[in-house]
């Protein structure tokens, strides 16, 4: 009965994390880091370990996925990628030196809106549009950008790729596709760095949990980046929406019962 149980979990834990991946570009320690401690009373560090590692071939699968379909902007996306990396480590570093304080229920929050957003405002930019933008400007938005997300990552420990989605979408005004190509290019990065780091802390996690996690999550992410790619503008925004708004509800409800 456990054991149906930890496989149960672990299925629906990776295809909420495979499916906000693949559509949204989505942390997937957002949805399996609950649901492991909720329903299998794991560790949270080791959750957290399990979810980010989950993620990095799920987000990899994914941006080759939109790259393969032209789908990222890899120059200014690296770009963003190395200043939040280097910030993520800053803002932890500042966490420590302060009284603990987390907005990781505001950033669930903000996923259940950016979902509300998608579905009654969709993001209806093009490439286009997208390249009237001037490179050098393009670039400079990419590092401050990056700069602040990063830092606000290390700092409450959350959000990553939720404020990714909506930095990119709302305020540099990507095309639906690119940005979410370039979130998830920049999510397997950071995934990468925080799984190493919390193995290397934490030693190594349970193996069936940790092996069916990176399996599930890495197969929905893929079905949902395949669709997500194919998908006209307005379909993708609804799609997108309907899965950030259940994976927000999904979230809080998780944290209520803990």
């Amino acid at each position: 009965m456990e054991r149906l149980i930890m496989i149960a979990v672990t299925f629906f834990a990776g295809m909420g994390a495979g499916l906000g991946t693949g559509f949204a570009g989505l942390s997937a320690a957002a949805i399996i880091s609950p649901m492991l401690i909720t329903f299998l009373h794991m560790d949270p560090y080791m959750a957290v370990g399990i979810a980010l590692s989950s993620d990095v071939l799920a987000s990899a699968v994914s941006a080759y996925t939109y790259h393969k379909n032209k789908n990222i902007d890899l120059k200014n996306g690296l770009i963003m990628l190395t200043s939040v990396l280097v910030f993520t480590v800053v803002g932890s570093f500042v966490a420590s030196l302060v009284p603990s304080a987390t907005m990781g229920g505001f950033s669930v929050f903000m996923t259940f809106l950016l979902g509300v957003k998608f579905m009654i405002r969709p993001v209806m930019t093009t490439k286009e549009a997208m390249n009237e933008v001037s490179p050098g400007k393009r670039a400079a938005q990419s590092l401050f950008f990056g700069i602040m997300i990063g830092f606000i990552c290390g700092f409450i420990g959350a959000g990553g790729g939720m404020m990714m989605l909506l930095v990119l979408t709302s305020i540099l005004h990507y095309e639906l596709k690119t940005a979410v190509g370039t979130s998830v290019l920049i999510m397997s990065f950071t995934a990468l760095t925080g799984a190493a780091s919390h193995f290397a802390i934490g030693g190594m996690p349970d193996l069936p949990v940790w092996i069916l996690c990176i399996l599930f999550t890495l197969i929905w992410a893929r079905i949902a980046a395949v669709f997500a790619n194919k998908a006209e503008p307005k379909t993708l925004n609804r799609a997108t929406g309907v899965v950030l708004v259940v994976l927000g509800a999904v979230i809080m409800g998780f944290q209520w019962l803990t």
